[in-house]
């Protein structure tokens, strides 16, 4: 029986099929290292204690009914000093609307800013921009962006389209490639719209909007800052929503306390449409982020902390392919930069395994990875690229630091098996 014609052609998750493989092979009893997954291992990376401890005094204390609609106003209140503390970004609490994590509010931002058959532009890859057009009914101009500029869209890629776009979906730190935004290149971005917006408002026309995802912004390392479009160019408040929240900084994927801020009339019809669809997050939950948000000698220690951790991570997979490919093997890395994610390169299309088998496609690279070096990392055809992009996502959100070099051993071994 069949059911609607959307939920027909809604496609899986890519990361979901992988998985499912990963567990099959675990379930034999095989030791797999996956590092598919955007998310941490709760037992290297726990969320903050003070946070945790909120958490349960917030049940204790009976806070359990109805949230308020737009989150709770001690939330909001923290966010918006945090944010004016730590990004210089001032936003009131009636500008800033809370929900169970990052994916309802995105959610949001699409149907509130587009009607049906308005187009998106995405770069690619990206997390998920082609399912939220896809549920909205847009169309969709996808941006395919190049390892030379570390997989950021620029100006020059999203210029030709600025006249028939109505939305432009963008994320610094990127998903699934751990690279930013330099100040140049989205300062420009900024620029494009500001000008295509002044444009629009001349002919009385719906304005182009930016959609930009921050959630990973303060996990940066070394000299890279994070940059967004409000800071570098005043006049693009009219014209940014922005979605941010902790599941990411404070490893709290699972906390589901997510924010967007923006204009306030946006923020009122998301705060509309998400309270149909009933995507709070739990009142306890916010009660304690705010609790937490406001120790701001807690919130210093464990960034610092778990930057350390993740930064230490991927600097050695990133040393780790490196020496594989001075030593000749066809693998590649780009040097980490933010979030938990390490772009890497796999040029194995074409190679031939020690059974006589060629690897004639991107799946069948991925699987050979799986099953004989026990890496389950993700192509980037599942976030959007072409499906014959040779590029992959390490997430590092579950790797334990005395297992890295095993897992070297066991890739440099699979890669000397290929002819």
């Amino acid at each position: 029986m069949k059911t609607s014609q959307l939920a027909e052609g809604l496609k899986g998750s890519e990361i979901i099929k992988i998985a499912g493989e990963v567990n099959a092979l675990k379930a034999k009893g095989e030791v797999i290292f996956n590092q598919t997954i955007g998310d941490f291992d709760p037992d290297i990376f726990p969320i903050p204690g003070e946070l945790k401890q909120a958490i349960v005094d917030a049940y204790n204390d009976n806070q359990t009914n109805y949230p308020a609609a737009d989150g709770v106003a001690a939330l909001r209140k923290s966010v918006s000093k945090y944010l004016s503390e730590h990004l210089g970004l001032d936003f009131a609490t009636n500008e800033i609307l809370v929900s169970g994590g990052a994916r309802p509010l995105i959610y949001a931002i699409y149907q509130t800013i587009l009607d049906i058959d308005d187009t998106v532009l995405y770069p690619v890859p990206s997390w998920n921009n082609d399912a939220y057009t896809y549920l909205v009914r847009n169309k969709a101009v996808v941006v395919e962006t190049k390892p030379e500029n570390e997989f950021m869209p620029t100006v020059a890629d999203i210029k030709p389209h600025i006249k028939n776009v109505n939305l432009i979906a963008l994320c610094s730190p990127l998903n699934p490639t751990g690279t930013t935004f330099d100040r140049e290149t989205l300062f420009e971005i900024s620029q494009l719209v500001v000008a295509e917006n002044i444009s629009r408002a001349s002919q009385n026309q719906k304005p182009l909007y930016v959609l930009y995802d921050q959630i990973y912004w303060q996990l940066t390392y070394g000299t890279i800052a994070h940059f967004n479009p409000v800071s570098l160019l005043p006049e693009m408040r009219d014209y940014t929503i922005f979605v941010d929240g902790i599941s990411k900084a404070f490893a709290a994927t699972g906390v589901r306390v997510g924010w967007a801020f923006g204009p306030q009339h946006v923020i009122n019809k998301m705060k509309a449409l998400l309270g149909h669809i009933g995507a709070w997050a739990p009142k306890a939950e916010q009660v304690a982020t705010a609790s937490f948000l406001d120790q701001p000698g807690a919130v210093s220690k464990y960034l610092k902390n778990i930057k350390e951790a993740l930064h230490d991570r991927l600097v050695a997979f990133y040393d780790g392919f490196e020496s594989l490919k001075n030593a000749g093997f066809p693998v590649s890395a780009i040097r980490p930069q933010a979030a938990l994610y390490l772009t890497v390169q796999f040029d194995l299309i074409g190679k031939t395994t020690a059974e006589g088998k060629k690897l004639n496609s991107i799946q069948e690279v991925t699987s050979y990875l799986l099953h004989e070096a026990k890496l389950a990392v993700v192509p980037f055809y599942a976030f959007g690229a072409s499906a014959d992009s040779n590029w992959f996502r390490l997430s590092v959100g579950t790797a334990r630091s005395e297992e890295i070099a095993t897992i070297f051993e066991l890739l440099e071994d699979a890669l000397q098996k290929l002819k």
